[in-house]
């Protein structure tokens, strides 16, 4: 296998990693990305087939875990109850409470807010430029999520403190101050939301905490750890795949030029889906090897970690005709923007539903949007998504 050298922190890569994404998939799926000291699966099929290959988990296999440091202690916890790190027989026990509170149904039913608070957001913009970023993007999941749980919205903007400070571990950038952040935000967090679960063993509401709380499974219910480590992973993993989706559509939609047809509700899905495609918020999922196999022709070994190179898949010319342009009539295929297998993101289906609302709004709303100065991507690999966007109406 070829060793890539690639920083992700170098400013070239930050701005536009497609090009060598592209280079190494011409030469094979596989390659060892010295950077991050583990091969990288970079073709469509290659990143396909590991997410759905149960051979390959999330897990740390018990025997290579080693204690975290003392630190990172509150980060940790919310860590080990989450459903992000779980395998089955874990995973299958959390994912099916989560899912029975968690519902297609309750999702559906936010429509009626989000469409609201979308005109609400709307309103509120500012003559002359303004960064839609701030005043859009962030403003409508963080405010959805706050809503969906139960909290006031007016801890909204906490809660999007707590969420950036514990999302920055998962980055290339990370240093020993990101390490510091993110434990004082676990900690509030855990604190803030256990408050919050108390109030709602006694007095439930009509919201998602409620609703996690009297999840039931023969008997089975989640523990506080496991609330609390699921309401984090929704706000984190909801609240950061949105943001960047929408920001990263936005502009897709106001370089391309994209004729906003494309955002009528007979077309919507497809042109969401193509966004995500496209320049999806996610460029980076990694798995550990659970066995010793051959795949894609290389040798992994039990233990052995591999990077899910996201964005690389969704580029694929083996699998998108023209996958550099961006095409909201092309027929929709499966893409790897929000993972696959049996951890298939759990909030996909609400980061659709936000897209699908808001984008139509905004463009009926603001027909002669324009940016304003030059996009600019944040240096926060592997997730993908502006520092600022820009825009006037």
């Amino acid at each position: 296998m070829k060793q890539l050298h690639q920083s992700p922190n170098d400013p070239g890569f930050v701005q536009n990693p497609y090009p060598f994404y592209a280079a190494a998939r011409a030469i094979a799926p596989l390659h060892f990305w010295a950077e991050y000291n583990m091969m990288a699966a970079f073709s469509f099929d290659a990143v396909h087939t590991v997410l759905r290959d149960r051979r390959f988990g999330r897990e740390i296999p018990p025997e290579l875990a080693r204690p975290g440091p003392a630190h990172l202690a509150p980060f940790l916890a919310l860590e080990a109850h989450s459903l992000l790190d779980a395998e089955p027989p874990r995973h299958t026990r959390l994912r099916k409470l989560i899912l029975r509170a968690f519902t297609s149904r309750q999702i559906a039913g936010l429509a009626p807010q989000i469409t609201a608070l979308t005109h609400q957001m709307i309103d509120a913009f500012p003559t002359g430029p303004f960064d839609l970023l701030q005043a859009f993007c962030t403003q409508i999941p963080v405010i959805t999520i706050a809503r969906l749980l139960g909290v006031p919205v007016s801890t909204a903007p906490q809660l999007l403190n707590w969420s950036h400070a514990i999302v920055a571990m998962y980055q290339a950038s990370r240093t020993r101050q990101t390490e510091d952040d993110a434990a004082r935000a676990s900690q509030e967090f855990i604190a803030f939301l256990t408050r919050y679960i108390d109030t709602r063993r006694t007095s439930p509401g009509d919201d998602l905490i409620t609703a996690l709380i009297t999840a039931e499974e023969q008997g089975d219910k989640l523990t506080t750890d496991e609330l609390i480590g699921t309401c984090v992973l929704l706000l984190n993993a909801g609240h950061e795949a949105t943001v960047h989706g929408l920001g990263n559509g936005v502009k897709t939609l106001l370089q391309t030029g994209a004729d906003h047809r494309c955002l009528t509700p007979d077309q919507i899905d497809a042109t969401c889906e193509e966004l995500l495609r496209y320049d999806p918020p996610l460029h980076m999922f990694t798995r550990y090897a659970y066995q010793d196999t051959t795949l894609f022709g290389h040798n992994f070994r039990r233990g052995d970690q591999i990077a899910l190179i996201l964005g690389a898949a969704n580029r694929d010319p083996d699998h998108w005709p023209n996958p550099d342009q961006f095409n909201p009539t092309r027929p929709l295929q499966t893409n790897t923007s929000f993972g696959g297998g049996l951890h298939f993101c759990v909030g996909a289906p609400l980061a659709r539903l936000e897209m699908q609302i808001a984008l139509p709004i905004l463009f009926d709303r603001c027909p002669d949007l324009h940016l304003t100065s030059p996009p600019e991507y944040s240096n926060t690999y592997h997730f993908h998504g502006l520092t600022r966007l820009m825009v006037n109406t």
